[in-house]
């Protein structure tokens, strides 16, 4: 998908909370003790960097991601 901007917020196993990070960063933007802290922090930048949101649960599974950018397969309906 070329060089889509990501925004992953996923689970700390070192020091417990939650990562908000970029796609193919080694390092954590931002901390977060609370998982809905971090999304809605994470969700303020992806609206600004015009990227997609990706919200992981503790075992890493992927969990309603969420385009703020181009996406590229945008939803039908115009709602």
């Amino acid at each position: 998908m070329g060089n889509r901007k990501e925004i992953h917020v996923v689970p700390n196993s070192e020091r417990g909370g939650w990562d908000v990070k970029r796609n193919n960063a080694d390092r954590a933007s931002k901390h977060f003790e609370k998982k809905d802290d971090a999304i809605g922090w994470a969700k303020e930048v992806a609206k600004k960097d015009n990227a997609e949101l990706i919200p992981h649960r503790k075992d890493g599974q992927i969990q309603n991601p969420n385009s703020y950018g181009n996406d590229p397969c945008p939803p039908k309906d115009k709602e």
